[in-house]
């Protein structure tokens, strides 16, 4: 999530609440050797950007090595249909 008003980004976080124009916001950060837990409360007009990844895989992976989801584990809409 990217706060355009601080002009940072806060990774993994989760949103615990939404009431009016507020979100309460709760996400880890680490400072050199120690890991902080924080719980934030940041105005819906100050939220620049909201990312989530899909998706990641290696370049370098053989095709065999990638981790593949059973059919029954998809949505319906985002199975891939047999060629005829």
């Amino acid at each position: 999530m990217f706060l355009r008003d601080q002009q940072r980004w806060i990774e993994q976080a989760r949103i615990l609440e939404i009431e009016g124009d507020c979100v309460t916001l709760r996400y880890d950060a680490e400072e050199e050797d120690e890991l902080h837990s924080w719980e934030e409360i940041v105005r819906i007009d100050s939220i620049g950007a909201v990312s989530t990844r899909l998706a990641f895989f290696s370049r370098s992976a053989a095709s065999e090595d990638l981790m593949v989801a059973e059919q029954d584990e998809c949505p319906e809409a985002e199975q891939l249909k047999p060629q005829p």
